[in-house]
């Protein structure tokens, strides 16, 4: 008998053996230490499963002065965030900060929420709800914690994440401008100028506002120069910048700041369009 034929046998006479195999109980184990330390176990062997059952039975039966509840939310974000369950990830996290603010752990805790949380906003077209969520997380930990080790790693984030928010109005606007409908797109680019003025978003905003200003339908050149006047002090050398403003020398007095860029002329939709 060949091993082809004999692999149903063998199913057969394993399947029971692996269905007797003991699921892991944590009302087994007679001390919270005891649980601890197997959930420890079952999450290094990226068994989710068992340590997100003992984890959470810790954070239930455990004291608040037990200094093992904190370790205990830690760990159950990370057997979440091993399931790929982020949302459930970031509040466990949030928990230990918000009940442990003076644990070693709390700021790491933070910035695992903030992680989380942004890890749920997956691109930028998307509801940025998620994302709002993780900047409140980065800037909660870097005012708490200042002296963090981890606070470099917190402003990193938050920057990624300005270039994403900036990003969706860009998008917004750009499709506007490609509709040339310039007024409306304006104030798109307007926004983001103003609430991200140090990402590079911003530049190409106002690059946009320029060919805006610039084209048949609107020709407000004086507006145009104005931002160009930014541009050229922001960005001299920058290619896009000097094709988007030839003809337009830089101003000789000092350029306004980048989100002082000029008004939408009147008669221009006095809010932001529905996109």
């Amino acid at each position: 008998m060949n091993f082809r034929s004999r692999l149903p046998v063998l199913l057969l006479v394993l399947a029971p053996l692996a269905a007797c195999r003991p699921a892991f109980n944590p009302r087994k184990f007679s001390t919270s230490e005891a649980l601890f330390r197997a959930s420890i176990e079952r999450l290094q062997k990226k068994k989710w499963d068992d340590a997100v059952t003992g984890f959470e039975k810790l954070t239930l039966d455990l004291s608040s002065r037990d200094t093992l509840l904190p370790r205990a939310h830690w760990y159950l974000g990370k057997a979440h965030a091993g399931r790929s369950e982020q949302l459930l990830a970031a509040q466990e996290y949030s928990k230990l900060a918000e009940n442990f603010a003076d644990d070693t752990l709390a700021d790491d805790a933070l910035y695992e929420s903030g992680r989380s949380y942004s890890q749920l906003w997956r691109r930028p077209a998307l509801d940025p709800q998620y994302g709002q969520l993780a900047q409140v997380q980065y800037r909660l930990m870097i005012t708490l914690y200042p002296e963090s080790a981890i606070r470099a790693k917190a402003e990193s984030e938050l920057k990624r994440l300005d270039e994403w928010f900036a990003t969706k109005d860009f998008d917004t606007g750009d499709a506007y401008f490609r509709r040339k409908a310039f007024d409306s797109a304006i104030i798109y680019f307007r926004d983001v100028v103003k609430n991200y003025p140090n990402t590079d978003r911003a530049r190409q905003a106002m690059v946009r506002m320029v060919q805006a200003y610039r084209s048949p339908q609107m020709n407000y050149r004086e507006d145009a120069r104005d931002v160009c006047a930014t541009l050229h002090t922001l960005y001299p050398a920058d290619a896009e910048v000097l094709k988007a403003c030839l003809g337009m020398a830089p101003a000789d007095s000092t350029a306004a700041p980048a989100a002082a860029v000029p008004a939408v002329k009147p008669g221009a939709a006095p809010a932001k369009p529905a996109p």
